[in-house]
């Protein structure tokens, strides 16, 4: 049974055939980017689509040896594509995505992948995996325009299929991390700046958020 559960890329450069099939691609994803955003400009959270720049940079620390690796808000896909190119194999992906417009696309383009339609919010109480399997995970979500108990839920989700060790990364427009220190504190996490882009629209930073101490984010707190 497939799962269906927010970025968006541009076309690749390409000859011939390719490129005009590359460019008839980027221009669909910008348009259900758009579109999205239009619909519902707090989920979506950016007008314009993350670029590959900043791609290579939220996934440059994840590699083959990752395994399991978890994406929350594919969107088209941009993210991805980064972490195929890296070398995670596209068996070992599991995309949550909430939004309905990027089923069809995130289906069709990664068919080995695992594809979630849900709220990440949720991703406890869903038994996406048994145990902390999970090498790595990358956000494109919207952290800055969601309530605190919705970020927290977010966080105690993925680091409940985080191997230890592991990280989640995650991007942000804002000029410093988009998970407050109390929640960060309150599990038991610390996030540190990785890197930052000017060539994206907006201008980004990514942040890599790890375990402090021990905690036990499949207890229901939160």
């Amino acid at each position: 049974m497939r799962w269906f559960c927010s970025n968006c890329e541009t076309a690749a450069l390409a000859d011939g055939p390719d490129l005009i099939a590359a460019a008839d691609t980027g221009r669909s994803d910008v348009w259900h980017f758009l579109r999205s955003w239009a619909s519902n400009p707090l989920r979506v959270g950016a007008v314009a689509a993350s670029g590959e720049t900043l791609a290579r940079l939220i996934t440059r620390e994840i590699g083959s040896d990752a395994g399991k690796v978890i994406e929350l808000g594919p969107g088209t896909g941009v993210f991805t594509r980064a972490l195929l190119a890296n070398g995670v194999a596209e068996q070992d992906l599991t995309l949550i995505e909430y939004g309905e417009e990027f089923m069809p696309a995130l289906t069709r383009r990664f068919p080995k992948a695992r594809v979630m339609r849900m709220d990440a919010s949720r991703l406890r109480k869903a038994n996406v995996f048994e145990g902390q399997v999970a090498g790595a995970a990358v956000s494109g979500l919207p952290l800055l325009s969601m309530s605190p108990r919705k970020q927290t839920a977010i966080l105690a989700g993925v680091f409940a299929y985080l191997r230890p060790g592991a990280s989640l990364y995650q991007f942000t427009y804002g000029p410093r991390c988009p998970v407050p220190r109390r929640i960060l504190d309150r599990l038991g996490l610390k996030a540190v700046r990785v890197g930052g882009t000017v060539r994206n629209i907006p201008p980004a930073a990514v942040y890599r958020i790890s375990r402090r101490r021990p905690f036990d984010f499949s207890s229901g707190s939160e």
